[in-house]
């Protein structure tokens, strides 16, 4: 089975139905058929349908979700495409390396990997992106500089598609000696906990938690962890908020 299979293209809150049938377009022509949409302004009408031009099963088989953290729960991978951005600081690919890494990684046994496209005039906001693992930018001209939505997806579509036919599916890692890497959704659960344990034990002094936990983001993302480092970590933060709690008993 192809490592194309396990990749999929996830539309955020698109606002033109059309744009999502020449996208879905775009994917049918490179191979690709796993296209999910997450809370769409409008509901699939006649000129998507239209549009997808010969894609009409890659639209009708499309699941919708109502957030992004559920459209990627299960992904081991997932590459937000976006232009520059100080604010979120991500590891960033050009769109060759990303299709690379994307179709590697799909080839790990049980790996589930998502390209993530934003809105048509806003993109994708800050708070989508925390959830990606990566960045993608597609180095446009400067000048004019804006790539409508079915051109995006098509230029990250052809990048898998030759990643595909040049046999870059690499071995897959040995994440946790051998244990399940986490999923995304796992990771999440992580980084929820551990915003909880750093405002308990007052960690950052009244000052904003967002610089802190971004970096704690990239630090965890980084290292791949199984699901058994996961829980692991977790059972700390567990023990840390317990004790944090008993601390707050105490009387003065």
């Amino acid at each position: 089975m192809s490592a194309s299979t396990h990749i999929r293209f996830v539309l955020v809150g698109t606002q033109h139905p059309g744009n999502i049938g020449a996208a879905a377009r775009a994917m049918k022509t490179m191979g690709l058929a796993r296209l999910v949409l997450v809370a769409p302004e409008k509901p699939l009408d006649e000129v998507a349908f239209r549009r997808s031009a010969g894609a009409e099963d890659v639209l009708g088989d499309a699941p919708v979700y109502a957030t992004l953290a559920e459209a990627v729960a299960d992904c081991r991978l997932v590459l937000g495409c976006t232009a520059r951005s100080r604010r979120v600081q991500l590891e960033e690919l050009l769109p060759e390396l990303a299709g690379q890494r994307a179709v590697a990684k799909a080839g790990e046994e049980g790996a589930e990997v998502a390209f993530v496209f934003g809105r048509e005039r806003t993109g994708l906001t800050n708070e989508e992106l925390q959830l990606c693992h990566v960045a993608v930018h597609i180095p446009s001209d400067p000048e004019f500089s804006s790539l409508n939505l079915a051109a995006a997806v098509q230029v990250l579509a052809y990048e898998v598609r030759m990643a595909v036919l040049a046999g870059q599916v690499q071995a897959p890692a040995e994440t946790g000696f051998g244990e399940a890497p986490a999923s995304h959704a796992q990771l999440e659960g992580l980084f929820g906990q551990l915003g909880d344990t750093l405002d308990q034990i007052d960690f950052h002094k009244g000052r904003s938690p967002e610089s802190a936990m971004r970096k704690l983001r990239r630090l965890f993302m980084k290292a791949e962890m199984s699901e058994q480092e996961v829980r692991l970590l977790r059972g700390i933060l567990a023990d840390a908020q317990r004790m944090a709690r008993l601390a707050g008993e105490k009387p003065n």
